[in-house]
């Protein structure tokens, strides 16, 4: 067998969905689970569904994704759990499910564009995981370098790598350029995000935060169609529509969206970077800019905005259309936007700009650019904590910022509190 192993939250944060990947047709998919604080409990079983995968590549690679989900857990609870058939089973692994409502503390590691090769924060975010440092993790896109090189085989070396942070905490995922071969088919084979559009997009509440994934590579792939361009964004606006709602935004009044490629950035790559050029993300498809993000976010007051894909980190002031808000970061009147794409991988890091913008508020050194990830905790519904961790320099963090917001919604109505 070859196993890799990741759980997701399901619609509703007290299900967990399991899954893993078999070479063959094991005939079962099974989950045993059981509340790890008594061994003398009995394991229940949970079956699921697997379908059968197969790589685009010259070798036609066949694997089975098996899926399983495990509903009606109790809250704040350890279970520990095994999967597989008959046939064989995975070693024991264990998850924590989360306090039932919002007010509580929700915990996150974020990143983008970890391979395989020179994952640099890999083992620390494995041993963060087991530690149980946090809720959920989320990856923002490129995978492996690239799932479908070798006919797939780098791709499940790679799910192999992360089983051991995966497999204890959901980790929730968005398509990046890298993933785009055969259709993006490895990304939406391999994995399960909530919601039923392929895990390109989707959304779901954590505590006070609303999350909302998007794929910003619809604007770029258009050979596969303009269709998913069109239906991704008639969805975020329904969901941001939903989320605002009074009593949505009451109980998780923190909106926060993650997408690969981002809007602004502080680096030399011209065709990503360069502020003459109008970003598709950011503006919408030319000639006529429809589609655009940045209006969008804008407009549903969206809190912060994370992006990865330039290889470095990055926090912005706040800012909308190339004008910086607020130079603090209280009571912002416009999103905030993080780059996190630093945590390793074979094509090494993005140079800094001679001269940074204005928008810049703090880059990791550019003489080291250190390789690390993002931590974030939300306190309360007014209270947002973000921290960078260097893996160069031992876990170190070389970055920490409140994000503090007493009213949250329309920027232009909270204007005057800033």
């Amino acid at each position: 067998f070859i196993y890799f192993l990741l759980f997701e939250f399901a619609e509703e944060s007290n299900e967990i969905v399991i899954t893993w990947s078999t070479r063959d047709d094991t005939n079962q998919t099974v989950v045993l689970y059981r509340e790890n604080v008594n061994s003398s409990y009995n394991w229940l079983t949970a079956e699921g569904v697997a379908k059968q995968f197969v790589d685009g590549g010259l070798k036609k690679s066949k694997q089975f994704i098996h899926k399983v989900v495990l509903r009606n857990l109790k809250w704040e609870t350890r279970y520990e759990y095994v999967c597989g058939s008959d046939l064989g089973w995975s070693a024991r692994f264990y998850l924590n499910t989360v306090p039932q409502g919002s007010e509580w503390s929700p915990r996150l590691a974020i990143y983008g564009d970890m391979g395989n090769e020179n994952a640099q924060s890999m083992a620390r975010l494995q041993k963060d995981a087991q530690q149980g440092m946090y809720d959920a993790i989320i990856h923002i896109g490129d995978f492996a370098y690239d799932f479908d090189t070798d006919n797939a085989e780098v791709g499940d070396a790679f799910m192999q790598q992360i089983e051991a942070i995966a497999g204890y905490v959901p980790y929730m995922v968005c398509p990046g350029n890298h993933e785009e071969k055969y259709n993006f088919s490895n990304y939406k084979a391999r994995f399960n995000m909530p919601g039923d559009h392929d895990s390109l997009w989707y959304s779901f509440n954590l505590g006070p935060i609303h999350f909302v994934s998007f794929s910003t590579e619809v604007y770029y792939y258009l050979n596969y169609g303009l269709k998913l361009l069109t239906k991704q964004f008639e969805w975020l606006e329904n969901d941001l529509k939903q989320a605002n709602r009074p009593e949505n935004r009451a109980k998780h009044p923190w909106i926060i969206t993650y997408g690969h490629r981002p809007m602004y950035c502080s680096n030399d790559k011209a065709y990503d970077c360069n502020p003459e050029l109008e970003t598709f993300i950011r503006q919408g498809l030319p000639p006529f800019k429809l589609f655009g993000l940045e209006q969008l976010f804008y407009k549903y007051a969206v809190d912060v905005e994370f992006f990865a894909h330039e290889h470095l980190y990055t926090r912005l002031w706040p800012m909308y259309d190339f004008k910086v808000h607020n130079t603090s970061y209280i009571n912002a009147t416009a999103p905030i936007q993080i780059l996190t794409g630093s945590a390793g991988n074979k094509e090494n890091h993005e140079p800094f700009s001679k001269e940074l913008p204005e928008w810049n508020a703090f880059h990791s050194n550019a003489s080291r650019n250190d390789y690390g990830y993002t931590r974030l905790k939300a306190h309360n519904i007014t209270h947002l904590y973000i921290e960078q961790v260097s893996d160069d320099q031992n876990g170190a963090i070389i970055d920490k910022v409140w994000i503090i917001k007493y009213q949250h919604g329309d920027y232009t109505a909270h204007a005057n509190l800033a």
